[in-house]
């Protein structure tokens, strides 16, 4: 591990910013992000696999009435996220270095407004569907922590991980409502729902002339 990686993981060590493995607030945080990290009330909204949180702290600086959280389990890049939060002084937005399969550790059920999935890693092989964040054992886990109504976003440039995403929400058909989606978002009218925000992975897809696929949906009550 080269010495940039280990003087970011021992940045964020002391971050106020950051939730890990050996912090207090890691195993009581569950029920009580308002209570313990943000100290209000506001809506919360998760980022499943935040990356360098430019999506996190992009609805942060929008939205100061509602509190946002990144996850990821890489260190580094959970460092350039909350470095960008601590200069913006965005009091609103926080990380949790957690692996996602661990997610429901850390929420309560019914503690989260919202979900983000942006740019997940799109797992193309068959014996890596399950790993896929869009997988039945994820969607599980996401309704157990979203509030009734709770909406789900993804983002993605990969055509399969889309097309399996719908797939998946066309089996569950009965569990799912106010599904809407587009192959192509920034030719569609969907894209006020994703804010103007770009990451930079984003951003070069468009360069490549490669079309961003987008959906959103909730869960039925």
């Amino acid at each position: 591990m080269g010495r940039s990686k280990l003087a970011k993981f021992e940045v964020i060590a002391e971050r106020e910013n950051v939730i890990q493995a050996g912090d207090e607030l890691y195993e009581q945080i569950a029920g009580r992000w308002g209570e313990l990290q943000f100290e209000n009330n506001n809506p919360i909204v998760l980022e499943i696999g935040c990356g360098r949180g430019e999506y996190t702290v992009g609805m942060g600086r929008m939205f100061p009435d509602k509190n946002f959280i990144g996850t990821d389990i890489k260190g580094a890049r959970i460092w350039k996220g909350s470095t960008m939060a601590m200069e913006e002084e965005l009091d609103n937005v926080a990380f949790l270095r957690t692996f996602i399969e661990q997610i429901e550790a850390h929420f309560a059920a019914g503690e989260v407004d919202e979900i983000w999935i942006t740019f997940p890693d799109p797992r193309p092989r068959d014996r890596d569907i399950k790993r896929r964040l869009t997988a039945p054992r994820f969607l599980d886990m996401y309704r157990r922590i979203l509030k009734p109504g709770g909406i789900v976003h993804l983002k993605t440039d990969n055509l399969g991980l889309y097309e399996y995403t719908l797939e998946v929400l066309s089996e569950r058909s009965q569990e799912i409502k106010n599904l809407m989606h587009t192959a192509d978002l920034y030719a569609s009218e969907l894209q006020e729902h994703t804010m103007g925000i770009y990451t930079t992975y984003e951003k070069r897809y468009l360069a490549e002339g490669i079309s961003i696929k987008y959906l959103q949906f909730s869960f039925q009550d």
